[in-house]
């Protein structure tokens, strides 16, 4: 199994997908003339607009539900896992990642708003039914919405309830199984409400929880102002290589930047492209801005407020993966032993260093060996606030990688409407409900590695797919931006019509303008 997966995950995730994705998201910002800068203010205005009606959930909520699937565990034990692997520099690819894939996010995000469907009690949308219309290869559509099931309700739900585990394991000391059976009954009472059910949660959860996170991090930062710039140069300077310990690692910096990124962001995943298109819009760009800025708050605050906390205790690794040791850091330096650096594998590693004093060997004392990254980022918070960072990044962890599952079981319904109808979708409701909470079980007894890497085939496998689509579908989606644009500049509350503008396949608008 461990081997299937690691050949998956390499094919996946090669260097040039890796580069691929980065190239892609600099050539949405450059056609869309840098929106996610340009419109930045507007990004923020809009997701407090619009209403929901009886089948279509308000901007904020489908914003809601799209931070629920992007704020997860990717934001603590994936901030941490790619320092660990990639060094502080992994820091700015993150950053870097999410700039571009702002302007990624916009276009898979309109699409799905112009290409959505009205069903009888909501709406839906998403990479499968734009896809099918924008493109017009439904064999296509149904690959995509056969990947995002796989990856929906078996492979990705695993690494959140894992990190969960992890965490509540490492702060109160409950064993695994029973955590799965909590998170099992939770994420049972909130799907069988179906997408307002999920919404009215999201709601509620993901900014109560966002803004604490981002307050424990201020504080921490407050408490270690001094040391500021210094960790912003470390950033930048360890991201090109400038610095000697980490001048052999750029590539993984890059690969574990951009990995984790998307997998925290979730840009050109397709994901967040399913809640925009829920929403209750006059116009598809308003949607895809609002979207667009999920980006910023998933990335550059919420992964950013965890590599701080990390970064601000001077303890973290740097991981060459063709070597097969890690450098353990102690204070920002590479710890030595007799002038040797010492080492430890396969764990992240911290403590304290000093010699035996009848031997004058080397030993360790207040020694911590940590193998998730959620328990590497407890362990920094504690060393800012003692006794406090256990329990409180467990807590927010929790609700983080929870709502990110109930996420997840949204897409995967949206995907089972788009390939089936009338009974037979009804049942493959039920499936899905059942599969995910199964899977969400599984991922709290199973190994974090196995869990990690069965996460990145699934989100290879979306983002392949996606990323062809929208590249080749792309232009209603800058159709849509000028237009949008255009009635900006005229003083009007954009509305959309896509026979005006030449778009064809847009069936909801088009009943909805008959209307």
């Amino acid at each position: 199994m461990g081997d299937v997966v690691g050949f998956l995950n390499n094919f996946f995730w090669g260097p040039w997908f890796i580069y691929g994705i980065m190239l892609i998201g600099l050539f949405f910002s450059v056609i869309t003339r840098f929106l996610q800068v340009r419109h930045i203010k507007e990004m923020f205005v809009l997701m407090f607009k619009g209403e929901k009606s009886e089948k279509g959930i308000s901007s904020f909520q489908a914003l809601a539900i799209a931070l629920s699937g992007r704020v997860g565990t990717g934001n603590i034990a994936g901030t941490a896992t790619a320092i660990g692997m990639g060094g502080p520099g992994a820091v700015f690819w993150m950053w870097l990642i999410a700039f571009i894939g702002a302007a990624t996010a916009y276009v898979e995000s309109t699409l799905a708003q112009i290409y959505k469907e009205e069903k009888e009690t909501e709406y839906r949308g998403g990479p499968a039914f734009y896809i099918e219309k924008g493109m017009g290869q439904k064999w296509f559509a149904v690959i995509f919405a056969v990947a995002a099931l796989l990856a929906m309700l078996i492979l990705m739900p695993g690494v959140q309830s894992n990190a969960i585990a992890g965490a509540m394991n490492n702060a109160f000391g409950i064993d695994n199984w029973i955590i799965g059976l909590i998170i099992a009954i939770l994420l049972g009472v909130i799907i069988i409400g179906g997408v307002k059910s999920i919404a009215n949660a999201a709601q509620v959860i993901v900014p109560f929880m966002a803004l604490a996170y981002i307050l424990m991090a201020l504080i921490i930062i407050v408490l270690n102002i001094g040391e500021v710039p210094g960790v912003i140069a470390l950033i930048f300077s360890s991201a090109f290589g400038a610095q000697e310990i980490f001048g052999g690692i750029i590539g993984s910096a890059i690969a574990w930047g951009v990995k984790r990124g998307i997998y925290s962001n979730e840009a050109g995943q397709g994901t967040g492209a399913h809640p925009a298109a829920a929403a209750e819009v006059s116009h598809p760009a308003k949607q895809g801005l609002v979207q667009a800025a999920s980006v910023y708050i998933d990335t550059l605050l919420i992964c950013s407020a965890t590599a701080f906390m990390i970064l601000f205790t001077g303890m973290y690794n740097v991981h060459d993966e063709g070597a097969d040791k890690v450098q353990v850091m102690v204070d920002g330096e590479v710890h030595k032993v007799d002038g040797e650096p010492y080492e430890i594998y396969p764990t992240i590693f911290t403590g304290e260093f000093g010699k035996d004093e009848y031997t004058g060997e080397a030993q360790v004392s207040y020694a911590q060996t940590i193998k998730e990254g959620a328990a590497y980022t407890q362990y920094a918070v504690d060393e800012a606030l003692p006794g406090f960072g256990a329990p409180f990044v467990a807590i927010a962890l929790f609700f983080f990688a929870f709502t990110t599952i109930m996420a997840y079981y949204y897409i995967a319904e949206t995907n089972v409407a788009y390939l089936f109808s009338g009974g037979a979708e009804k049942i493959g409701i039920w499936i899905a409900k059942i599969a995910i909470i199964v899977a969400a079980f599984y991922g709290t007894v199973r190994t974090s590695d196995l869990a990690w890497a069965m996460g990145d085939v699934g989100l290879g496998l979306m983002v392949w797919i996606n990323v062809i689509a929208i590249l080749i579908i792309m232009k209603p989606a800058i159709v849509a931006l000028k237009d949008y644009e255009k009635q900006k500049k005229e003083g009007k509350d954009p509305v959309f019509d896509p026979t005006k503008l030449g778009i064809k396949g847009a069936t909801f608008w088009e009943e909805r303008n008959k209307k």
